[in-house]
């Protein structure tokens, strides 16, 4: 029985452990690295194969976003989530492929005009299809025996609708460990969803440390907030642009801006127009408004009693197609526009941020965490010029925050979640922190509730039985390579992990397959190795 620390180790993004007990491999998470990849993440100890199941936390692409790669390098198991996790998925990871796709072709062309070859995507909108086939949902709180010995329940972790701590007991040779992934803890008294849940009992704990290192204060007053800026704003005749994540932020915006329009709070500029500019916030807005009544809490449930859309209000208009896209800035009166991606490193945001950076009478507006290396963070960092598809823009627009509306829950928010187990965990790891953050929460939570706690590096066991902990993570600092070196790794990785896909067939192939069949197997494997022998050389 052992813990391997694989993503998200002394980084915030790219989550994923590795679970092995009574024989079978499990994944909790399995995201994409987002912004500045700072260490050398390890890959997985086995080829995809060999992974008996992937169990998430929620739908954030930091979480959920190597899914369909993972399925495309030959995992065909489970994959097990909540049922508003899986319809996010649905949309995000489909999305996700599609990006994937759009970047691969614009890195081919510019590939093939300076004599190279075409690359690969990570994964694409097919593999993506082909992953959601995998999913199956399941309540909070209910008991679930995914494998003989081993037994999952979800519980309600208040960072986005589904969003789940993960609870695993495992049994192995007449011992018995439970061990809880947090996964991201959310704020409280946050829109539409309920605060997270107290932890149920557990040996051991992997807790997320985003924000480890500090306190978000008295709960602010976001409506106000917002309406003073939207009101400053368009007081100088300016846009408002909201760099937010398509899913939970998006809609906590539009929660917030229907009580500034039904209350009439910004003055002088009639029912403003609110344009929603993501195909994927969009799509999202609708799986929140159908009935998933399961994850609202008790204020938003007294809406929707009421007969009261608790996210859609008069002049909101949703964006699909590219030309809805490009016509809003074409639309010179003021206007919000909410777009995705929320640390600006794709997708629309970036051609509004083109288009109204360098206008002293507009305001960015950042509502949620930037990580480090990203664009978002760069314009909250105080950077006066940006790059923006090969152009270099002034910063002369108001960059600004508003304080306290993270999905995350503070240092103190995340202590007090750990206090309220029914009985200290043996040990504590914390993950999904930015390098030094992670070590100081580690230690916090030492200082604070005398609990052995560690902070591990991407490749590092911890044996759960004899409650040994073995570093065998290399702590390597990443340098940068260019895109196009990324993706020819990319098409090379997922060519060695269908090579050692074969190899596991040939090895079964003895017990599965005939005679008849293994000489035609042969046969065509000879075919494929003639058609590129003379290219390799070999």
């Amino acid at each position: 029985m052992k813990v391997t620390f694989l993503g998200a180790a002394h980084e915030v993004t790219g989550s994923c452990t590795l679970i092995e007990a009574n024989g079978k491999k499990i994944l909790i998470d399995c995201g994409m690295e987002q912004g500045a990849d700072i260490y050398e993440n390890q890959e997985l100890p086995c080829p995809p194969a060999f992974i008996d199941a992937i169990i998430l936390t929620h739908a954030h692409i930091d979480h959920s976003g190597l899914v369909p790669q993972i399925v495309a390098r030959g995992y065909d198991g489970p994959v097990f989530a909540t049922e508003a996790t899986t319809r996010l998925c649905d949309i995000m990871l489909r999305d996700s492929g599609h990006i994937q796709e759009s970047e691969a072709e614009w890195q081919s062309r510019k590939s093939m005009r300076a004599g190279g070859e075409a690359v690969a995507p990570l994964y694409t909108v097919a593999d993506a299809e082909r992953a959601m086939k995998q999913f199956k949902s399941y309540g909070y709180n209910k008991p679930i025996e995914i494998f003989d010995g081993i037994t999952l329940i979800f519980c309600d972790a208040g960072h986005l609708l589904g969003s789940a701590s993960v609870h695993l007991t495992l049994n192995e040779g007449g011992e018995q460990r439970s061990i809880l992934f947090s996964g991201d803890l959310g704020n409280r008294a946050r829109p539409l969803i309920r605060d997270p849940q107290s932890p149920i009992d557990a040996d051991y704990v992997v807790i997320e440390s985003t924000y480890g290192d500090r306190i978000h204060g008295e709960r602010p007053d976001y409506v106000g907030q917002l309406t003073d800026i939207i009101q400053e704003t368009f007081d100088k005749g300016g846009n408002l642009i909201i760099p937010s994540f398509a899913i939970g932020r998006t809609q906590e915006l539009l929660y917030l801006i229907r009580i500034i329009k039904e209350q009439g709070l910004v003055r002088g500029h009639g029912n403003f127009p609110v344009y929603v500019d993501s195909p994927l916030a969009v799509e999202a807005t609708r799986i929140y408004q159908d009935g998933l009544y399961e994850y609202y809490d008790a204020e938003t449930l007294e809406l929707l009693n009421k007969g009261i859309n608790p996210i859609d209000f008069s002049n909101v208009r949703l964006s699909v197609t590219s030309e809805d896209s490009k016509n809003i800035n074409l639309d010179l009166s003021p206007k919000i526009i909410i777009s995705a991606s929320g640390m600006c490193e794709a997708g629309r945001i970036r051609h509004h941020l083109k288009h109204n950076l360098w206008r002293e009478e507009c305001t960015v507006l950042f509502v949620g965490y930037q990580a480090d290396g990203t664009l978002g963070r760069k314009l909250v960092d105080g950077a006066d010029s940006v790059t923006l598809f090969n152009e270099e823009i002034a910063v002369n627009a108001r960059i600004a925050t508003i304080v306290g509306i993270s999905g995350h829950a503070d240092r103190d928010m995340m202590l007090d979640w750990l206090s309220k187990m029914p009985n200290k965990p043996k040990r504590v790891f914390a993950n999904h922190g930015e390098d030094m953050v992670c070590e100081s929460f580690s230690q916090t939570i030492y200082n604070k509730l005398q609990i052995q706690s560690c902070a591990p590096f991407s490749g590092d066991e911890y044996d759960l039985v004899a409650d040994t902990f073995t570093a065998l993570g290399k702590v390597v600092k990443v340098s940068k390579i260019s895109d196009g070196r990324r993706r020819a790794n990319i098409a090379f990785d997922k060519l060695m992990a269908a090579g050692k896909r074969l190899m596991t067939i040939i090895g079964l192939s003895k017990k599965t397959m005939t005679n008849k069949e293994m000489a035609k197997f042969t046969d065509q494997i000879h075919n494929l190795c003639d058609k590129y022998s003379k290219r390799t050389k070999e």
